[in-house]
C-alpha cells in the first residue's frame, strides 16, 4: 500500500513537428527539467500562501494577539458601540481582540490591539468617535415620523373645520 502512495504518474506531452524534429533523450531531459522547475516554483508559492494564512488578521482572541509577540495596549468601549467599532477597525486593517470585563456592573468591554498600531488605532478611533457624534446629533427616524404624523393630523383638523363652515351662501 505504501508503494502505491509513493508512486506518482506524470503525463508529459511533447509536440514534435513534421520537419524532422525527433524526441531524443536530451529533449525529454529538458522537458522534465522544465516540469520540475515549475513544480518547485508552485511549492514555494503554496508555502508562502500557507504562512500568510497562518497569521490571523482582524478580530481575534487575546491569546492569538499575544502569540504574535508585539505588545498589547487597550481601550475601553461601551456595549452598543462594538459592531460599529469593528467596521472601522476592519477598514483600517487593525488586528484587535475584544474582552468583556464581567467583574463590574454593567460589564465593560476592552479592545486590545498591537502596540505598534497605536497611530493607526488613533486615526480609527477619531473616525469612530466622529461617526458616533453624528449619530447622537441626528434625530431618530421614529421621532421625525411621529412629528410628521402630528403635523398631518393638525392639517386634517384644520381642513375639517373649513369644510363644516358655512361659506356665507344663502338661498
Amino acid at each position: 500500500m505504501q508503494d502505491e502512495v509513493n508512486e506518482k504518474i506524470v503525463a508529459l506531452s511533447i509536440r514534435a513537428g513534421t520537419q524532422g524534429f525527433r524526441v531524443t533523450s536530451s529533449v525529454l531531459k529538458a522537458a522534465m527539467r522544465k516540469y520540475l522547475q515549475n513544480q518547485e516554483k508552485w511549492k514555494t508559492q503554496m508555502a508562502a500562501k500557507q504562512t500568510a494564512k497562518s497569521v490571523p488578521r482582524g478580530k481575534q482572541t487575546v491569546g492569538q494577539l499575544m502569540d504574535q509577540n508585539q505588545g498589547l495596549t487597550n481601550i475601553e468601549i461601551t456595549n452598543r458601540n462594538i459592531k460599529s467599532f469593528e467596521r472601522v477597525a476592519n477598514k483600517y486593517k487593525i488586528d484587535f481582540a475584544l474582552k468583556k470585563d464581567k467583574s463590574i456592573d454593567p460589564p465593560r468591554y476592552l479592545v486590545f490591539f498591537k502596540a505598534k498600531d497605536v497611530d493607526v488605532m488613533t486615526a480609527a478611533f477619531k473616525e469612530f468617535s466622529a461617526k458616533e457624534l453624528t449619530k447622537a446629533n441626528k434625530p431618530s427616524i421614529q421621532k421625525r415620523l411621529s412629528q410628521y404624523r402630528q403635523q398631518a393630523k393638525d392639517q386634517n383638523r384644520q381642513r375639517e373645520r373649513t369644510k363644516q363652515k358655512d361659506r356665507g351662501q344663502e338661498l
